[in-house]
C-alpha cells in the first residue's frame, strides 16, 4: 500500500549544487540575482554557496561575496556547505543570514568516494563525526539525523549493498546515542545516479524496520541515468516528504566521475508531478519556471529540466492554456 505525503518540502540547491560543476565562470551579479529570484518562489530552504577552498572548487571562491550581497528574504532559511572548521568558521561570520548546512555530518558509503572528496577515509570521517557529536549534544542538542552520501552505489566502488549502507547508519547511530542525542531522521544521497525505484523502497523499508524511531526522511537524488524521478516516485509512495532538487536540473558533483550528465532532480518537475497527484509544495511553479530560464541564461546552455522548455499543462483558464491557444496552428513537432 502507498503511503504519499499529504505535503512535499524541498530544498532548492541549485546555487551551490548546480553551479558548482559548471565550467564556465559564473559573474557574481548572475548569481546573486538567481538567488534572489529562487527567494521569490515559495521554497522555504536555499543553500546558496560552499566555503571550500576555490583550489577545489572554482565556482565557489566567491562564497564571501555571495553571501554578503544576496537579500534574505523573511520566512527563508538560507544554508551554505562547508566541510571543515575553517569553512565553518566562515560562515559564522554570517551568522543570522546564514545557517551551516549539515554536510560534514555525513558519511560516505565507500572509502573510494571519499578520499575524492573529503581526502580521508571512512572512519576518519565517524571519528570526525563523533567530536563534532560531543559538541552538539554539549549545546544542547537533542534529536538528529544520520546522512549518507553514495549510499546506493558508487562510480569508484560499485554498487554499496544493503547491508554496507546499515553498517554506516549502524555506527552513526551509536555515536549519537552514546552522547545521548535521539536519532530521529535520514538523509541519504544517490550522489553519481546508482538507486532505482525498487532499491529505494527496499531500503527505506529495512531503516525503518531496524530504527522505527527515525520519522523524518530527506532524500537527495541525481538524475545522472534518468532514474531520479522514479527514485522520488518510489520515496513518496514511502511517505517521504523532503527532498533537495536543483531550478532546471542544475547539478552534479565535480568529483563523481559523471562527465556532462545530469544533476539533481529539477525543483519545477517535482513541484509539477507533485501538483498533478494532488500533493502540496512550497513551489510557486510559474516563478519557479522564470528562474529556470534564468538559470539556462546564466550558465549558457540548455538544461535537462522538462517543465521549463514543454510547459504546464494547459489546462482551461489557466495562463498555460491562454499561450498554447495563442500559438499558430502548424504542424508538431
Amino acid at each position: 500500500m502507498s503511503d504519499f505525503p499529504k505535503f512535499v518540502h524541498l530544498t532548492e540547491m541549485g546555487p551551490r549544487e548546480g553551479f558548482q560543476i559548471e565550467s564556465k565562470n559564473i559573474p557574481t551579479d548572475d548569481k546573486v540575482r538567481f538567488i534572489d529570484a529562487l527567494s521569490e518562489t515559495g521554497v522555504k530552504r536555499i543553500q546558496i554557496t560552499a566555503f571550500v577552498s576555490p583550489r577545489w572548487v572554482p565556482q565557489m571562491a566567491d562564497a564571501d561575496e555571495v553571501a554578503r550581497r544576496f537579500t534574505p528574504r523573511p520566512g527563508v532559511t538560507y544554508t551554505a556547505l562547508a566541510l571543515n572548521e575553517r569553512g565553518r568558521q566562515r560562515i559564522k561570520a554570517y551568522a543570522g543570514k546564514l545557517s551551516l548546512d549539515e554536510g560534514p555530518l555525513t558519511v560516505w558509503a565507500t572509502d573510494e568516494f571519499c578520499r575524492r572528496n573529503n581526502n580521508c577515509t571512512r572512519l576518519e570521517q565517524l571519528e570526525g563525526l563523533a567530536g563534532r557529536a560531543r559538541e552538539a549534544a554539549a549545546g544542547g542538542l537533542k534529536e538528529t539525523a544520520v546522512r549518507v552520501g553514495a549510499a546506493f552505489g558508487c562510480n569508484f566502488h560499485g554498487e554499496v549493498p544493503l547491508a554496507e549502507l546499515m553498517w554506516v547508519l549502524e555506527r552513526q547511530w551509536r555515536i549519537w546515542h552514546e552522547v545521548g542525542v535521539k536519532v530521529t531522521g535520514c538523509w541519504l544521497a544517490d550522489t553519481m545516479g546508482w538507486a532505482n525505484p525498487l532499491q529505494i523502497k527496499r531500503t527505506i523499508g529495512a531503516i525503518r524496520e531496524r530504527w522505527p524511531e527515525i520519522v523524518n526522511w530527506s532524500l537527495h537524488l541525481h538524475d545522472t541515468r534518468g532514474l531520479g524521478m522514479p527514485n522520488l516516485y518510489a520515496a513518496l509512495e514511502m511517505g517521504v516528504d523532503r527532498f533537495d532538487a536543483c531550478c532546471a536540473g542544475l547539478g552534479g558533483c565535480p568529483y563523481g566521475g559523471s562527465g556532462n550528465a545530469a544533476g539533481n532532480v529539477c525543483t519545477e518537475d517535482v513541484g509539477f508531478m507533485c501538483r498533478e497527484m494532488g500533493i502540496g509544495t512550497d513551489v510557486d511553479l510559474e516563478k519557479m519556471i522564470e528562474c529556470a530560464r534564468l538559470a539556462e541564461e546564466v550558465v549558457g546552455h540548455v538544461l535537462p529540466g522538462h517543465i521549463y522548455k514543454g510547459w504546464p499543462l494547459p489546462r482551461l483558464g489557466t495562463r498555460w492554456h491562454a499561450l498554447y491557444s495563442a500559438r499558430p496552428a502548424g504542424p508538431v513537432g
